[in-house]
C-alpha cells in the first residue's frame, strides 16, 4: 500500500516537470520568433500592403457651381417732374426701344408756367422792337442836324451833342432790352424742358418687367413725397449677366475671356454657354468666394433674369501638382495624412487635400512624384512598421 502511494507521488512529479519542460520550450522559440520579426525577419514574416505611385499632373477639370442671371440693364422709371398720368403706352412684358414713349403724364402748373414764360419773351420782344424804331428815328435825327450843322450858324453845337448822347441812350436801352429777352427765353426753355418730361421714355432698348401705375394716378421723382413705385421697370435681356461665386480655392485661375458652359432648371436637356468677362479680383470677406460676371447673348430670350443655373466651371492650373487615390488618405481628428512606404518601413505623411479628378485627390505635403503609398491607408500602419509594398501589377517592392 505504501508502495503504491510512492508510485502515485512520483507520477504526479513527473507530470508537472513534463509541464515546466514544454512551456520553458515554447517561451524559448517565442523569443526567437519575435527577436526574428524585429530584425527584419524573413520575407514570409512581413506583412505585404498594396500600394501606388504619387503622379504629378496638372489639373484640368470642372467644378459645379450655382449662379444668377441678371439683366444686362435695369432700371425703375419714375418721371424727372411730378404730374398726373395721362396715358400709358406699355404694359408688362412691352417691349420697347430707345425714345419709344411710355407714358403721358399732365401737370397744370407747368402749362400756367408756359405760358407766363411765352408772354414775357413776347413783351420783351415787343420792348425790342419799339426800342430798335426809337433808335432808327433818333439816328435819322442825328445825321439830318449833323448835315445842317455843316453850315454855319445853323445849328448850335448842343443840340448835334444832345441828339448824339439820344442815339448813344437808344443802343444802351436795346442791349438791355436784348439781354432781358434772352433772359426770358431761357427761362421759357427751361419750362419747355420741364414739360418735355412729361413724356417719359424709354432709356434703352428692353423689355417691361414691371408695370405700376394706371391713368389718373399721381406720379414723381424717386423719394418724393406720396411716391412710393416707379412707373415701369425696364430691363435688357437679349443680353444677360450671369454672376457665379467663385470659391477661393477655384479662383487662382479664372480663365477670363473663355467660354463657361450652364443649365437651368427651365430646359434641363439644353447646354448654354457665356463669355468670362468680369472679374472682381476681391473676395467677399463673408462668403470667401470672388464674384465673377459672364456675357450670356440671349437672343430668343428663352433665358430671364433671376434664374439660378448651374454652372460647370473649369478649374485649371499651370503648374504640376500631386495626386493620389482617394483611398489612400487617412483622416483622423487630429490629422490628414498618407502611409507613405520607404526603405521597406512605413512614414506618416500629413498633407492637405485640393480638388478631384480622375478618381485621384490633389494632395499638398512633403511628397515627391513616384513617392510609393499605401492604397488603403490607416492608422494602425503605424510609423516604422516594416511592410512589403505591392504596386500596380501585385508583386512586393
Amino acid at each position: 500500500m505504501i508502495e503504491q502511494r510512492r508510485i502515485s507521488v512520483l507520477r504526479q512529479i513527473g507530470l508537472v516537470g513534463g509541464l515546466f519542460l514544454m512551456f520553458a520550450v515554447f517561451t524559448s522559440c517565442s523569443s526567437r520568433q519575435d527577436a526574428g520579426t524585429a530584425s527584419g525577419g524573413s520575407p514570409d514574416t512581413i506583412p505585404t500592403v498594396d500600394a501606388v505611385k504619387v503622379v504629378a499632373r496638372k489639373l484640368d477639370t470642372t467644378v459645379r457651381l450655382p449662379g444668377e442671371l441678371q439683366a444686362y440693364e435695369v432700371v425703375s422709371i419714375f418721371p424727372k417732374t411730378p404730374g398726373f398720368v395721362d396715358s400709358i403706352f406699355v404694359d408688362r412684358g412691352s417691349l420697347v426701344k430707345k425714345g419709344d414713349a411710355i407714358a403721358r403724364l399732365v401737370a397744370p402748373e407747368i402749362t400756367s408756367q408756359r405760358a407766363e414764360g411765352e408772354s414775357k419773351v413776347q413783351n420783351a420782344e415787343a420792348q425790342r422792337a419799339e426800342a430798335e424804331a426809337r433808335l432808327a428815328s433818333d439816328e435819322g435825327t442825328y445825321r439830318r442836324l449833323k448835315a445842317a450843322a455843316a453850315t454855319p450858324g445853323v445849328i448850335s453845337g448842343n443840340e448835334l451833342e444832345i441828339a448824339e448822347k439820344t442815339v448813344d441812350a437808344d443802343h444802351a436801352r436795346i442791349r438791355a432790352l436784348r439781354d432781358s429777352e434772352n433772359s426770358a427765353r431761357a427761362a421759357l426753355k427751361s419750362i419747355e424742358e420741364i414739360e418735355a418730361y412729361l413724356q417719359v421714355r424709354a432709356p434703352f432698348d428692353g423689355v417691361i418687367t414691371e408695370r405700376n401705375v394706371h391713368p389718373g394716378a399721381l406720379v414723381g421723382p424717386q423719394g418724393g413725397a406720396g411716391v412710393t413705385v416707379p412707373i415701369v421697370r425696364i430691363e435688357t435681356i437679349t443680353r444677360l449677366r450671369l454672376v457665379v461665386a467663385v470659391p477661393e480655392s477655384n479662383a487662382a485661375a479664372i480663365p477670363e475671356g473663355s467660354k463657361v458652359n450652364f443649365t437651368v432648371a427651365a430646359f434641363p436637356s439644353e447646354a448654354f454657354q457665356g463669355t468670362v468677362a468680369r472679374i472682381a479680383h476681391s473676395l467677399d470677406v463673408r462668403t470667401r468666394t470672388m464674384p465673377v460676371e459672364l456675357d450670356v447673348i440671349n437672343p430668343s430670350m428663352k433665358l430671364a433674369s433671376g434664374m439660378f443655373p448651374e454652372v460647370i466651371w473649369p478649374v485649371r492650373r499651370k503648374d504640376l501638382t500631386l495626386f493620389v487615390p482617394p483611398s489612400s488618405i487617412v483622416r483622423t481628428t487630429e490629422r490628414i495624412f498618407v502611409v507613405r512606404i520607404r526603405d521597406g518601413r512605413t512614414e506618416w505623411v500629413n498633407v492637405r487635400t485640393g480638388l478631384s479628378a480622375n478618381n485621384l485627390v490633389e494632395v499638398f505635403g512633403d511628397l515627391r512624384e513616384n513617392d510609393v503609398v499605401a492604397l488603403r491607408g490607416t492608422d494602425e500602419l503605424r510609423p516604422g512598421s516594416f511592410v512589403g509594398a505591392r504596386v500596380g501589377s501585385g508583386s512586393p517592392l
